[in-house]
C-alpha cells in the first residue's frame, strides 16, 4: 500500500494601480532633497542588521514546502492577460501587463524516500481561484521543474528518486489569468498537492 502525504499552501499576488504610485512624486522628491541637504554635513552612520538562517529537515516518506508560489507584483493591462511563473523562477506576462519588482518565486518542495523509489505527484484540482478586492483570478497549468518539465494535474505523474540518499527537491510554477484593469490589492488562494511513495 502506498504512503500518502498531503500538503496545502497558499499563493499571493499584489496589484499596483498605475496612477496612484506617481501622484505625489513631485512632493516626495522635494522633501527628499531637503532631507538630503540636512544630512549632507553629518558624518557617516554605521548600522548592524540581523539576518535569519533556515534549514528544512524532512522525515523519510514525507515532503514539506520550502517556498509558496508567489507571482509577485504587477500592473494590469487594459485587456485580460496572463502571468506565467516558470519552475526556474522566470516570470513572463502577456497583453500589456507590466511586471513590477522582485519577490516572485515558484513553489518549492523537499522530500525524502529511497534511491530509485517511485513517487506519484498529483494536484487536488487542475485550477484554483485566488480572491482579493476585485474579481477572482484563475491559477492554472501547474508545471513541475523536472527534466523534462511536466504539467501536473489531478492524474498522478510518476517520477523516480535519482539521489542516492533519497532526498529530492522540486519547484512548481503556474499561470495566472489576470482580468482587464484588475482591481489593486492582495489576492490569495489555497491549493493542494499529494505525493504517493511506492
Amino acid at each position: 500500500m502506498p504512503h500518502t502525504e498531503n500538503l496545502y499552501y497558499f499563493q499571493s499576488i499584489y496589484l499596483i494601480m498605475c496612477g496612484a504610485k506617481f501622484r505625489y512624486l513631485g512632493k516626495l522628491s522635494g522633501a527628499l532633497a531637503l532631507a538630503m541637504a540636512a544630512f549632507a554635513s553629518n558624518p557617516a552612520i554605521a548600522e548592524t542588521e540581523t539576518a535569519n538562517a533556515e534549514i528544512t529537515v524532512v522525515r523519510p516518506l514525507s515532503f514539506v514546502i520550502d517556498d509558496n508560489l508567489d507571482f509577485g507584483s504587477l500592473i494590469p493591462g487594459t485587456t485580460a492577460g496572463t502571468v506565467t511563473m516558470a519552475p526556474t523562477g522566470a516570470r513572463t506576462a502577456t497583453n500589456g501587463i507590466v511586471l513590477v519588482g522582485g519577490g516572485h518565486t515558484p513553489a518549492t518542495f523537499s522530500g525524502q524516500g529511497t534511491f530509485n523509489q517511485r513517487v506519484d505527484i498529483s494536484l487536488g484540482a487542475n485550477s484554483i481561484l485566488i480572491t482579493g478586492p476585485g474579481a477572482p483570478m484563475r491559477v492554472r497549468t501547474f508545471v513541475v521543474g523536472s527534466t523534462p518539465t511536466a504539467i501536473l494535474t489531478t492524474t498522478p505523474t510518476r517520477f523516480r528518486i535519482a539521489a542516492a540518499n533519497g532526498i529530492f527537491t522540486f519547484p512548481l510554477g503556474a499561470t495566472l489569468e489576470v482580468g482587464a484593469n484588475q482591481a489593486p490589492g492582495k489576492y490569495t488562494g489555497n491549493w493542494s498537492i499529494t505525493l504517493n511513495y511506492f
